[in-house]
């Protein structure tokens, strides 16, 4: 214990003494934060992505307690709505990246929503593909009937 004692007494001793009681610190704030704070499944899933039904354009915001929607967006004005993802291509692959879409239920449009960017409808909570070739595409709005005016709803 004498030789710890003169060791600390040292400069070498209170530099590692520091960097030890540092180390310490920092190791404390991440256990208090890892135990006690949002997991990160919980940070990404309040990550969201809208569109500004002003602009047309998708922008990201992070939910909150007490939000309503539309959302302040970046146009300036209460004009964002969360976005749906698009999935698909124009030729009924699979997109890498999805598509974010505005669907016209949310301002107030009775007609069935459909991607700007491949033409195919787009639905409230749209299924994403499953990479087994299951899930089929949802029809093209050239091939889209009108009795089915009901399932964008």
């Amino acid at each position: 214990m004498a030789g710890l004692r003169e060791f600390i007494n040292t400069s070498g001793g209170k530099i590692a003494a520091a960097a030890l009681v540092i180390i310490a610190l920092a190791a404390a704030v991440f256990m208090f934060r890892n135990s006690f704070g949002a997991s990160s499944d919980v940070a990404a899933a309040n990550d969201r992505v809208f569109i500004d039904a002003t602009t047309g354009k998708p922008f990201s915001r992070e939910l909150r307690p007490g939000m309503t929607v539309p959302i302040d967006a970046p146009s300036g004005k209460k004009s964002g709505y969360p976005a749906e993802m698009c999935w698909w291509t124009k030729d009924g692959k699979i997109r890498k990246e999805p598509y974010p879409v505005l669907l016209n239920t949310w301002i107030g449009r009775p007609e069935p929503t459909f991607c700007p960017d491949c033409g195919r409808l787009v639905v409230p909570h749209n299924p994403s593909p499953s990479g087994d070739g299951s899930v089929r595409p949802p029809p093209l709005q050239s091939d889209y009937k009108g009795s089915n005016s009901n399932r964008d709803r």
